[in-house]
């Protein structure tokens, strides 16, 4: 009895550790939210994991793992951020194989607005 009970103490101990948020300041430029969340919303929906992110003045260049490059300006408004920060998406890019442990922790990330690391 007492192996079961701990083993679903390690289960219980194993979910809160999943279902722990992720704080990120909302009003973000694009480079600080990708280079931070590693995930990219492409105009379709789709959603690709971020392989390399260079920033070059105002422009920022995105090289996913599938081989999809994409140049965007750095900028806080954009779509792709609203998409980010509101957590929209259609479906994984199925080349990329983002894991379902990073796309759960994307769903429970948190964007706040935060001031000396407080919310």
């Amino acid at each position: 009895m007492a192996e079961v009970k701990n083993t679903e103490e390690k289960k219980n101990s194993n979910d809160r550790e999943k279902l722990k948020k992720r704080y990120i300041q909302k009003n973000q430029n694009i480079y600080r939210i990708v280079s931070k969340i590693k995930l990219w919303p492409a105009r379709s929906g789709v959603l690709h994991s971020v392989k390399t992110i260079e920033r070059k003045g105002g422009l920022t260049t995105i090289t996913t793992y599938c081989g999809e490059t994409f140049t965007v300006w750095d900028s806080k408004n954009s779509r792709s951020a609203r998409w980010l920060r509101n957590r929209w998406y259609r479906e994984p890019c199925p080349k990329c194989g983002i894991p379902d442990w990073k796309l759960s922790k994307y769903s429970t990330t948190v964007f706040s607005h935060m001031k000396n690391g407080k919310i």
